[in-house]
C-alpha cells in the first residue's frame, strides 16, 4: 500500500484512514465506487487505485447514488457511492432513499469537516449523519482512523440484515488523512465479518403453507423484487411448476419466467386475486401496487418475505413467513411434492384454463393498439417495438411515470435479472446511473433504457460518463412533451384549460444532444421506423439515443385511474 512504509518494521506500519476504506471495501466485496470528486474524500481515491477498486467518477451525486444501487441491484453485492461533504451529500439523498424503498444494498460515504472543526463553521459542514437517519437501516459518524475499516464492515452488516437496505458512513477529513500504526487498526477479515442470510422461516408455517397448498383449487402466486435480491429464480420457478400455481411478476421479478411460460400471467391480476382462495406474495410488500392489501380477495393470503415488519403490514395475513425467500420456496415446494401421493406435479387444470381464457381475451383487446400505425406515435407501438427488439442477453430500464406504465403491461423481460426500475419511491432519474451499472455489472449483455422527456432531462449529461468509460447502452426517449403521468390527473381535476400547467416541458429534439457527445442519435415520428432505428442504434457501437415521438394526448389504464394515488 502506498500509505504504509515499506522500510519499517511491520509494527510500525503507517495506514491512511483513506486507504483502511479501500480495503474494507475490497474486503466486503465491493470491486467499484461510484463518485464525484471532493477535497474532503481524495484520501479514499488513494486507496482504491492501490486496492484495485475501480473509479467510476460522474457529473452529478445523485447519478453515483443511483449508480451505486443499480450496480447492487446486478451484482447482488454492496454497491457503493462515495461524494463530498455538503451539496455532495445532499445530492445523492435521493438516490438513498429510492433504495431504502426498493431494499437495495448499498453504502454511501460521505465526507465532512475535519473533527476538529466540529461546529466551528467548516466548508461544507451540516449534519449529514441527521438527515441520513431516517432513510437509511444505519447511519453514523466514524469517530477515528483505526476504527474506519471496523465501520465499513458494520455497515455492511446492517444493509445485509433481514431486508436489504442503504447504510451511511460520515468521515472527517482529518480521520481520513490521519496515518496510524497498521497494528492498531480493527480490519475485519474478507468472508468472516457476517453470518449467513440463507434463513429458511419457521418450519411450522412452511409445513402450513405447504398443507394449504395442496388441498388449494384456485391459487395464485405474485412474485417480487426479493425473488431476484435473494436470487431465487430456481426456487421460484419450481414452486411454480411443481404446485402447477398460476404466476404474475412484480418488480425485478419479472423475468423469473419466460415469456411463454404457461403458468405465467400478465394482465388478469386482479382476476387472479378476486377468484383464487389461496394468495401467496413472495417479497413485495402490501404498498400502494396492492392497494395496501386491499387488491387481495382471498380467503387465505400467506406471505413470504425478508423482513419481519413488513409481513403482516397494512393487512391481516393467515400464514407469515421470515427468511430467504429462495430457501422457503424451496421448502415448501419439497414438502407439497414429497406429500403427493404420486410424487408427480399438481395440475389445476380448469383454474389455469380459466385465467388463460381470460388473458388471451386482454390481449387480443389490446392488440390494435399495440401495432397501430397512427402518428403522433401511440405508446403502446413504442412499447411493443421494444419488447420485439429485446433478445435474451438484453437488461431493460425503465425510467419515467406514464411511458413506462405503457411498458410494463408490455415489455417481457426474456430472462432473469433483465428488467429494473426505480421501485416503489417512483424516482425519475434512475435510469442514467442504472444502465451504467447493469453495463457495468454484464458488459457482454445489451443495455436498452426506456426514459420519458422529463426523466431524460434529469440526469442525461452522464451518457457522455457511460461512454468515456466504454459503457455503451441505448437509451430510448419516449418524448410527448409533457409530464404526462401528472397531466392526466391535473386534467382529470382542474380541466383541460389548468391540465398543463407546470408540466409542459416543450418540444426538445434530444437526437441533436447525442452531436455534442459524439454519439450516435436519431428521431421517429414514423411507427414503422422504430424498429430500424433501434437496430441502427444497436449497431452503433456507442451509447446512442433514440428520440420517439409520441402521441402527448393518450395515457396508460394505470395512469387514466389515477391508481398511484388510491
Amino acid at each position: 500500500m502506498k500509505a504504509v512504509n515499506d522500510d519499517a518494521t511491520s509494527e510500525e506500519r503507517q495506514v491512511s484512514g483513506g486507504h483502511l476504506v479501500a480495503r474494507a471495501l475490497r474486503n466486503e466485496g465491493v470491486d467499484t465506487i461510484f463518485t464525484l470528486c471532493g477535497g474532503h474524500i481524495s484520501d479514499i481515491y488513494d486507496g482504491c487505485l492501490d486496492e484495485g477498486v475501480r473509479i467510476i467518477d460522474v457529473r452529478h451525486e445523485q447519478v453515483a447514488a443511483h449508480a451505486a444501487d443499480g450496480y447492487a441491484r446486478m451484482t447482488g453485492k454492496l454497491g457503493c457511492a462515495v461524494v463530498t461533504a455538503g451539496p455532495g451529500t445532499t445530492n445523492a439523498v435521493t438516490g438513498v432513499a429510492n433504495a431504502l424503498r426498493a431494499e437495495s444494498p448499498m453504502l454511501l460515504i460521505g465526507g465532512q469537516a475535519a473533527s476538529t472543526q466540529h461546529r466551528m463553521g467548516g466548508l461544507q459542514d451540516i449534519p449529514h449523519v441527521d438527515m441520513l437517519r431516517p432513510i437509511t437501516k444505519f447511519a453514523s459518524s466514524v469517530p477515528a482512523t483505526a476504527r474506519v475499516a471496523d465501520f465499513v464492515a458494520m455497515a455492511a452488516r446492517e444493509a445485509f440484515a433481514g431486508a436489504f437496505g442503504p447504510v451511511y458512513l460520515e468521515i472527517p477529513r482529518d480521520i481520513l488523512d490521519e496515518r496510524v500504526p497498521e497494528r492498531t487498526a480493527r480490519i475485519p477479515a474478507p468472508g468472516r465479518s457476517r453470518a449467513s442470510t440463507r434463513s429458511s422461516g419457521d418450519l411450522t408455517d412452511v409445513e402450513r403453507l405447504s398443507e394449504t397448498l395442496r388441498h388449494a383449487e384456485r391459487p395464485c402466486v405474485l412474485f417480487g423484487q426479493q425473488v431476484w435480491t435473494c436470487r431465487a429464480t430456481g426456487a421460484a420457478r419450481a414452486f411454480v411448476e411443481q404446485l402447477g400455481i398460476p404466476a404474475y411478476l412484480n418488480g425485478a421479478a419479472r423475468g423469473t419466467l419466460p415469456p411463454s411460460h404457461p403458468l405465467l400471467f400478465q394482465l388478469t391480476r386482479k382476476d387472479a386475486f378476486a377468484d383464487a382462495d389461496v394468495v401467496v406474495v413472495v417479497g413485495t410488500p402490501f404498498d400502494f401496487r396492492l392497494r395496501y392489501g386491499a387488491s387481495l380477495r382471498a380467503p387465505t393470503v400467506a406471505q413470504i418475505d425478508m423482513g419481519f415488519t413488513t409481513v403482516g403490514r397494512n393487512r391481516d395475513v393467515e400464514i407469515g413467513l421470515v427468511g430467504d425467500v429462495g430457501a422457503i420456496l424451496q421448502l415448501v415446494t419439497e414438502a407439497t411434492v414429497d406429500a403427493v401421493e404420486d410424487k408427480a406435479r399438481v395440475t389445476r387444470t380448469e383454474w389455469v384454463a380459466q385465467l388463460r381464457d381470460r388473458e388471451a381475451s386482454l390481449v387480443a383487446a389490446r392488440q390494435p393498439a399495440l401495432e397501430t400505425g397512427a402518428t403522433p406515435i401511440h405508446p403502446y407501438r413504442l412499447a411493443h417495438e421494444l419488447d420485439r427488439f429485446l433478445t435474451d442477453d438484453s437488461i431493460f430500464v425503465g425510467d419515467g411515470g406514464d411511458v413506462v406504465t405503457f411498458a410494463g403491461n408490455v415489455v417481457r423481460p426474456k430472462a432473469p435479472g433483465s428488467w429494473m426500475d426505480p421501485g416503489p419511491l417512483g424516482t425519475l432519474g434512475v435510469g442514467t446511473g442504472f444502465a451504467m451499472a447493469a453495463k457495468l455489472a454484464h458488459p457482454a449483455k445489451e443495455v436498452v433504457a426506456l426514459f420519458g422527456d422529463g426523466s431524460f432531462a434529469m440526469t442525461a449529461f452522464d451518457v457522455q460518463t457511460a461512454q468515456r468509460f466504454g459503457l455503451p447502452y441505448i437509451a430510448v426517449v419516449g418524448n410527448n412533451s409533457h409530464m404526462n403521468q401528472i397531466r392526466c390527473g391535473q386534467i382529470q381535476k382542474y380541466g383541460e384549460e389548468r391540465g398543463s400547467v407546470a408540466n409542459y416541458l416543450g418540444d426538445v429534439d434530444f437526437e441533436k444532444f447525442a452531436d455534442v457527445l459524439g454519439i450516435h442519435g436519431e428521431a421517429v415520428r414514423d411507427p414503422e421506423e422504430i424498429a430500424p432505428a433501434l437496430e441502427r442504434a444497436r449497431q452503433a457501437g456507442t451509447c446512442a439515443i433514440v428520440n420517439v415521438w409520441l402521441d402527448p394526448d393518450v395515457y396508460a389504464p394505470g395512469t387514466q385511474n389515477q391508481t398511484m394515488y388510491k
